[in-house]
């Protein structure tokens, strides 16, 4: 079966939406963490976006997949880009990595054609 990742980038915001309401002050810190840690520095927003979500693949989190994912491609990232770093995700998660890579390339082509 294939992932509606428009649908699930969709349904992560309202969980956190909702998530919000009721710890504001929770994640109004997670989401500055979260903003300071991704922001250009040393390293590319985009640079630290593939990281995420990389990451993603290896942690298997689909909702992290597609968040990471989205926002790598507002940062700027390539097709070419997003599957080098899901290759190092494969690298370091070995089997599993290699299936959640899959799903990974599959938000990428899907989260992109809705740019």
């Amino acid at each position: 079966m294939t992932t509606d990742w428009k649908k699930v980038a969709g349904e992560v915001l309202q969980r956190g939406s909702a998530l919000y309401k009721a710890a504001p002050n929770v994640v109004r810190n997670f989401n500055d963490l979260a903003s300071n840690a991704s922001a250009d520095g040393a390293l590319s927003k985009k640079n630290k976006e593939l990281m995420a979500a990389s990451i993603s693949v290896v942690k298997q989190c689909e909702d992290c997949i597609a968040y990471h994912t989205q926002a790598a491609i507002k940062a700027g990232a390539t097709r070419a880009e997003y599957v080098e770093a899901i290759g190092v995700a494969i690298e370091m998660g070995g089997g599993p990595a290699s299936v959640y890579a899959g799903k990974a390339l599959e938000a990428f082509d899907a989260l992109s054609s809705a740019q």
